[in-house]
């Protein structure tokens, strides 16, 4: 078990939504411990905590709401919090959605890191797998299994020649996190973006900020990240929206072809039953392979 952690310092930066198309900045402002992480629409005045509670929507983004007041696209920021172990922070941002930047997480990491992350004088609980659960929705699945420290397994499949069946299965660290994980960008499909923007979705997109797949293959000039950057972006999305539990979890989850709906689901029915988990807030007897 370690220490909670927040910022050493306020970190900002800014950019239009990838759905919205708006621009907006933000700021990550250290918290003290216990606040968990707090979205503040300084536009509207009205706070947001980031809890599965929150969550209004899931259709090609995750969004946050409360009284009408709505962050859409919170995974990408989220995932970089959850994976460089920061629990309590303060985020100020003055419009609907939080800043798409690259499509990937990078950017983000690059800043926090460079700004420092400070330990704080109480221990972080954690939610330990005690029993396996399984959710399938259709044809997508996401299962939990006790396993000792954090460990996620992905799989994908997509009817394209270029992108197919990808799986990756790594444990959660935040060196992995920061090397394996962030640079991942966000994807879609050429022949999907006009049905999209129609439907108030992708309205910020380019190519400086997602991978676009033609009949052909990738169409952005700059190519891919890693060879399987389409797992390792629905893994990134996957650390996101599992943070919205308030602890991290110590266990093995397996995902397949999951998306936020089924993230959000899966979330839902974990906290539902208690008897799968338990919540450690002491140190176990026990050896464990402790994220730090």
């Amino acid at each position: 078990m370690r220490l909670q952690r927040t910022l050493k310092q306020e970190v900002c930066f800014e950019g239009i939504g990838l759905h919205t198309g708006r621009f907006a900045e933000v700021c990550l402002k250290p918290a003290p411990r216990d606040t968990g992480i707090i979205f503040i629409r300084t536009d509207k005045n009205m706070e947001i905590k980031a809890s599965v509670g929150s969550v209004s929507d899931t259709a090609f983004a995750t969004t946050l709401g409360y009284n009408g007041a709505k962050i859409r696209t919170v995974e990408h920021l989220l995932a970089v919090l959850a994976g460089l172990g920061l629990d309590n922070v303060f985020i100020e941002i003055n419009g609907p959605e939080i800043p798409i930047l690259d499509g990937s997480s990078m950017e983000l990491t690059s800043l926090i890191l460079k700004g420092g992350i400070a330990k704080q004088s109480k221990k972080r609980p954690y939610i330990k797998i005690t029993n396996p659960i399984v959710l399938t929705d259709g044809h997508a699945e996401i299962a939990a299994f006790p396993y000792r420290g954090r460990r996620i397994t992905y799989r994908i499949h997509f009817n394209h020649h270029l992108l197919g069946e990808q799986k990756l299965s790594l444990d959660l660290t935040e060196e992995n996190f920061a090397l394996e994980i962030a640079p991942a960008r966000t994807f879609g499909f050429l022949k999907d973006v006009e049905y999209l923007k129609a439907n108030g979705f992708a309205r910020g997109g380019s190519f400086d900020n997602a991978i676009i797949l033609g009949d052909s293959g990738v169409l952005n000039g700059s190519g891919l990240r890693f060879k399987d950057e389409f797992v390792r972006h629905k893994i990134l999305d996957l650390v996101g929206d599992i943070s919205l539990l308030g602890f991290p979890i110590y266990g093995h989850i397996i995902a397949n072809k999951s998306g936020h709906t089924t993230n959000l689901k899966f979330l839902k029915k974990l906290l539902s039953h208690p008897d799968y988990w338990e919540l450690v807030t002491e140190v176990s007897q026990q050896p464990v392979l402790v994220y730090s």
